[in-house]
């Protein structure tokens, strides 16, 4: 038994690390929109394509479509969605993110967070 435990403690370490520092992966998404205008959440899918990253956003039925760079502690992206378009910061926190956006021209930001489906 005390070895079937060190095992899956080991497996889900592995598993834990494995996701952190990569943002490729589904998450939950639950944010404030700029100036504290009301909260929204949705869903974020990030696909890791070549040095970048596609980041894409489904928030209430309406579809957001990014280009992200970075490391294994932030990620930078900017997205569009129709006529908007607009930049966000993510920190890495464990196996999820957390950030801050704008529209562009914005002087207000709002904020994000990712949570790993």
């Amino acid at each position: 038994m005390r070895i079937l435990a060190t095992a899956l403690a080991a497996v889900l370490a592995f598993a834990t690390a494995a996701h952190a520092g990569d943002p490729a992966g589904k998450y939950s998404v639950v944010g404030k929109n700029p100036g504290g205008q009301g909260s929204y959440s949705g869903t974020a899918v990030v696909e890791k394509t070549g040095e970048t990253y596609k980041v894409t956003w489904n928030i209430g039925g309406s579809i957001y479509v990014g280009t992200g760079i970075g490391d294994p502690k932030f990620l930078a992206v900017s997205y569009r969605a129709g006529d908007n378009s607009g930049l966000a910061l993510y920190g890495e926190e464990g196996e999820n993110w957390a950030g801050i956006w704008t529209y562009q021209n914005g002087k207000k930001v709002g904020a994000e967070k990712w949570t790993r489906q």
